[in-house]
């Protein structure tokens, strides 16, 4: 992988595990893949949700945060010429996922 696509996958996987320690319930399952192939290298970062968390109104709150984490890494991710995808799984949980080529855009292969 590249070294820029290697700083964009570090970040995503330390934002995604912040991530799921502020928003996700407690005791969250968190799994991590990296999946290497020949063209390019894929990270995904998921978790489960964890248990609920309601707040004293019964509602599961989210701790506050920016919001500019997960936009910080979707543009490493498309300066290293890979592609970005973040959201809710169907199980509540959330999902990050990134494939980065192994070369930088423009570079030899």
């Amino acid at each position: 992988m590249s070294p820029g696509g290697t700083v964009a996958a570090y970040r995503l996987i330390q934002e995604a595990l912040t991530n799921t320690v502020k928003h996700a319930g407690p005791e969250p399952r968190i799994q991590v893949r990296i999946e290497h192939r020949a063209e390019a290298t894929t990270v995904t970062v998921e978790d489960d949700g964890g248990r609920s968390r309601p707040d004293a109104d019964g509602r599961n709150e989210p701790v506050p945060g920016t919001g500019v984490g997960l936009n910080g890494v979707r543009e490493r991710a498309h300066a290293a010429g890979g592609t970005f995808c973040a959201g809710p799984t169907e199980d509540g949980g959330f999902r990050v996922r990134a494939e980065f080529p192994v070369h930088e855009p423009g570079g030899e292969r």
